[in-house]
């Protein structure tokens, strides 16, 4: 009587199946890693920004704005390429967040209209520019570029001097530490250099109160300046 032999393999599926498995695994993460890689490197790495910045209420137009001066960066930095963000609540409760976008031409002085984005600029990394209120299109927020020694400024509109006449806006006769309507100022619908920055409630105001100032780097979308900045007096 022949007897048949059996075929004992029954232990070599569960080793393939191991192998495949871990074959399978290794080439996943493989792609997985290749993939996050490539993310890092497309990513723009951000520059980095120092600024020494001020802001000051005097109570009337004069004095009054705020300045960011350039004092060290890792490399010259477009301001297409960035956008500043300010926040704030004054001690009466009143509040504002802002953002300022490169070449959104913000400025208006009820029937005089002044094209300029402001913060505007001067110093190095400003092509051309011209006296204390005359401003070029280069000085546009948006057209220069930020290199150490850049000086950005804003202030409130107000008249010549205390009166009653001339291009209306903040300090206007005695109102101190409030916008009241000029000969070419609406109060509450026109925007000037300094409320495109702080927000039109920026009045409000007081020495001590803090304004928090960041710079955003759009292309990476990276914070590159944070700094709480506290409001000075006359």
């Amino acid at each position: 009587m022949r007897t048949k032999r059996r075929c004992r393999d029954e232990g070599v599926s569960p080793v393939v199946g191991v192998m495949l498995m871990l074959v399978v695994t290794i080439i996943i993460a493989a792609v997985v890693s290749a993939f996050a890689g490539g993310l890092g490197s497309s990513q723009q790495k951000a520059p980095q920004l120092n600024m020494e910045t001020k802001i000051v209420n005097t109570g009337y137009y004069a004095g009054s704005g705020i300045s960011m001066d350039v004092t060290g960066l890792s490399e010259p930095i477009p301001t297409k390429d960035i956008k500043i963000v300010t926040s704030w609540k004054a001690r009466n409760g009143v509040k504002n967040t802002t953002t300022v976008l490169p070449n959104s031409l913000n400025v208006i002085y009820g029937t005089f209209t002044q094209n300029v984005t402001s913060p505007f600029a001067t110093g190095p990394g400003v092509d051309s520019y011209g006296l204390f209120h005359v401003k070029t299109a280069d000085q546009n927020f948006g057209n220069y570029t930020l290199t150490v020694g850049t000086s950005m400024r804003a202030y409130p509109a107000g008249a010549w001097g205390p009166s009653l006449v001339g291009v209306g806006g903040y300090g206007v006769a005695t109102a101190t530490y409030q916008y009241v309507g000029g000969s070419n100022w609406n109060v509450g619908s026109d925007v000037d250099f300094l409320q495109a920055v702080l927000g039109i409630d920026w009045n409000n105001l007081r020495e001590g109160d803090i304004v928090k100032v960041r710079v955003i780097h759009t292309p990476s979308g990276k914070v590159i300046y944070d700094q709480d900045v506290a409001v000075r007096g006359a």
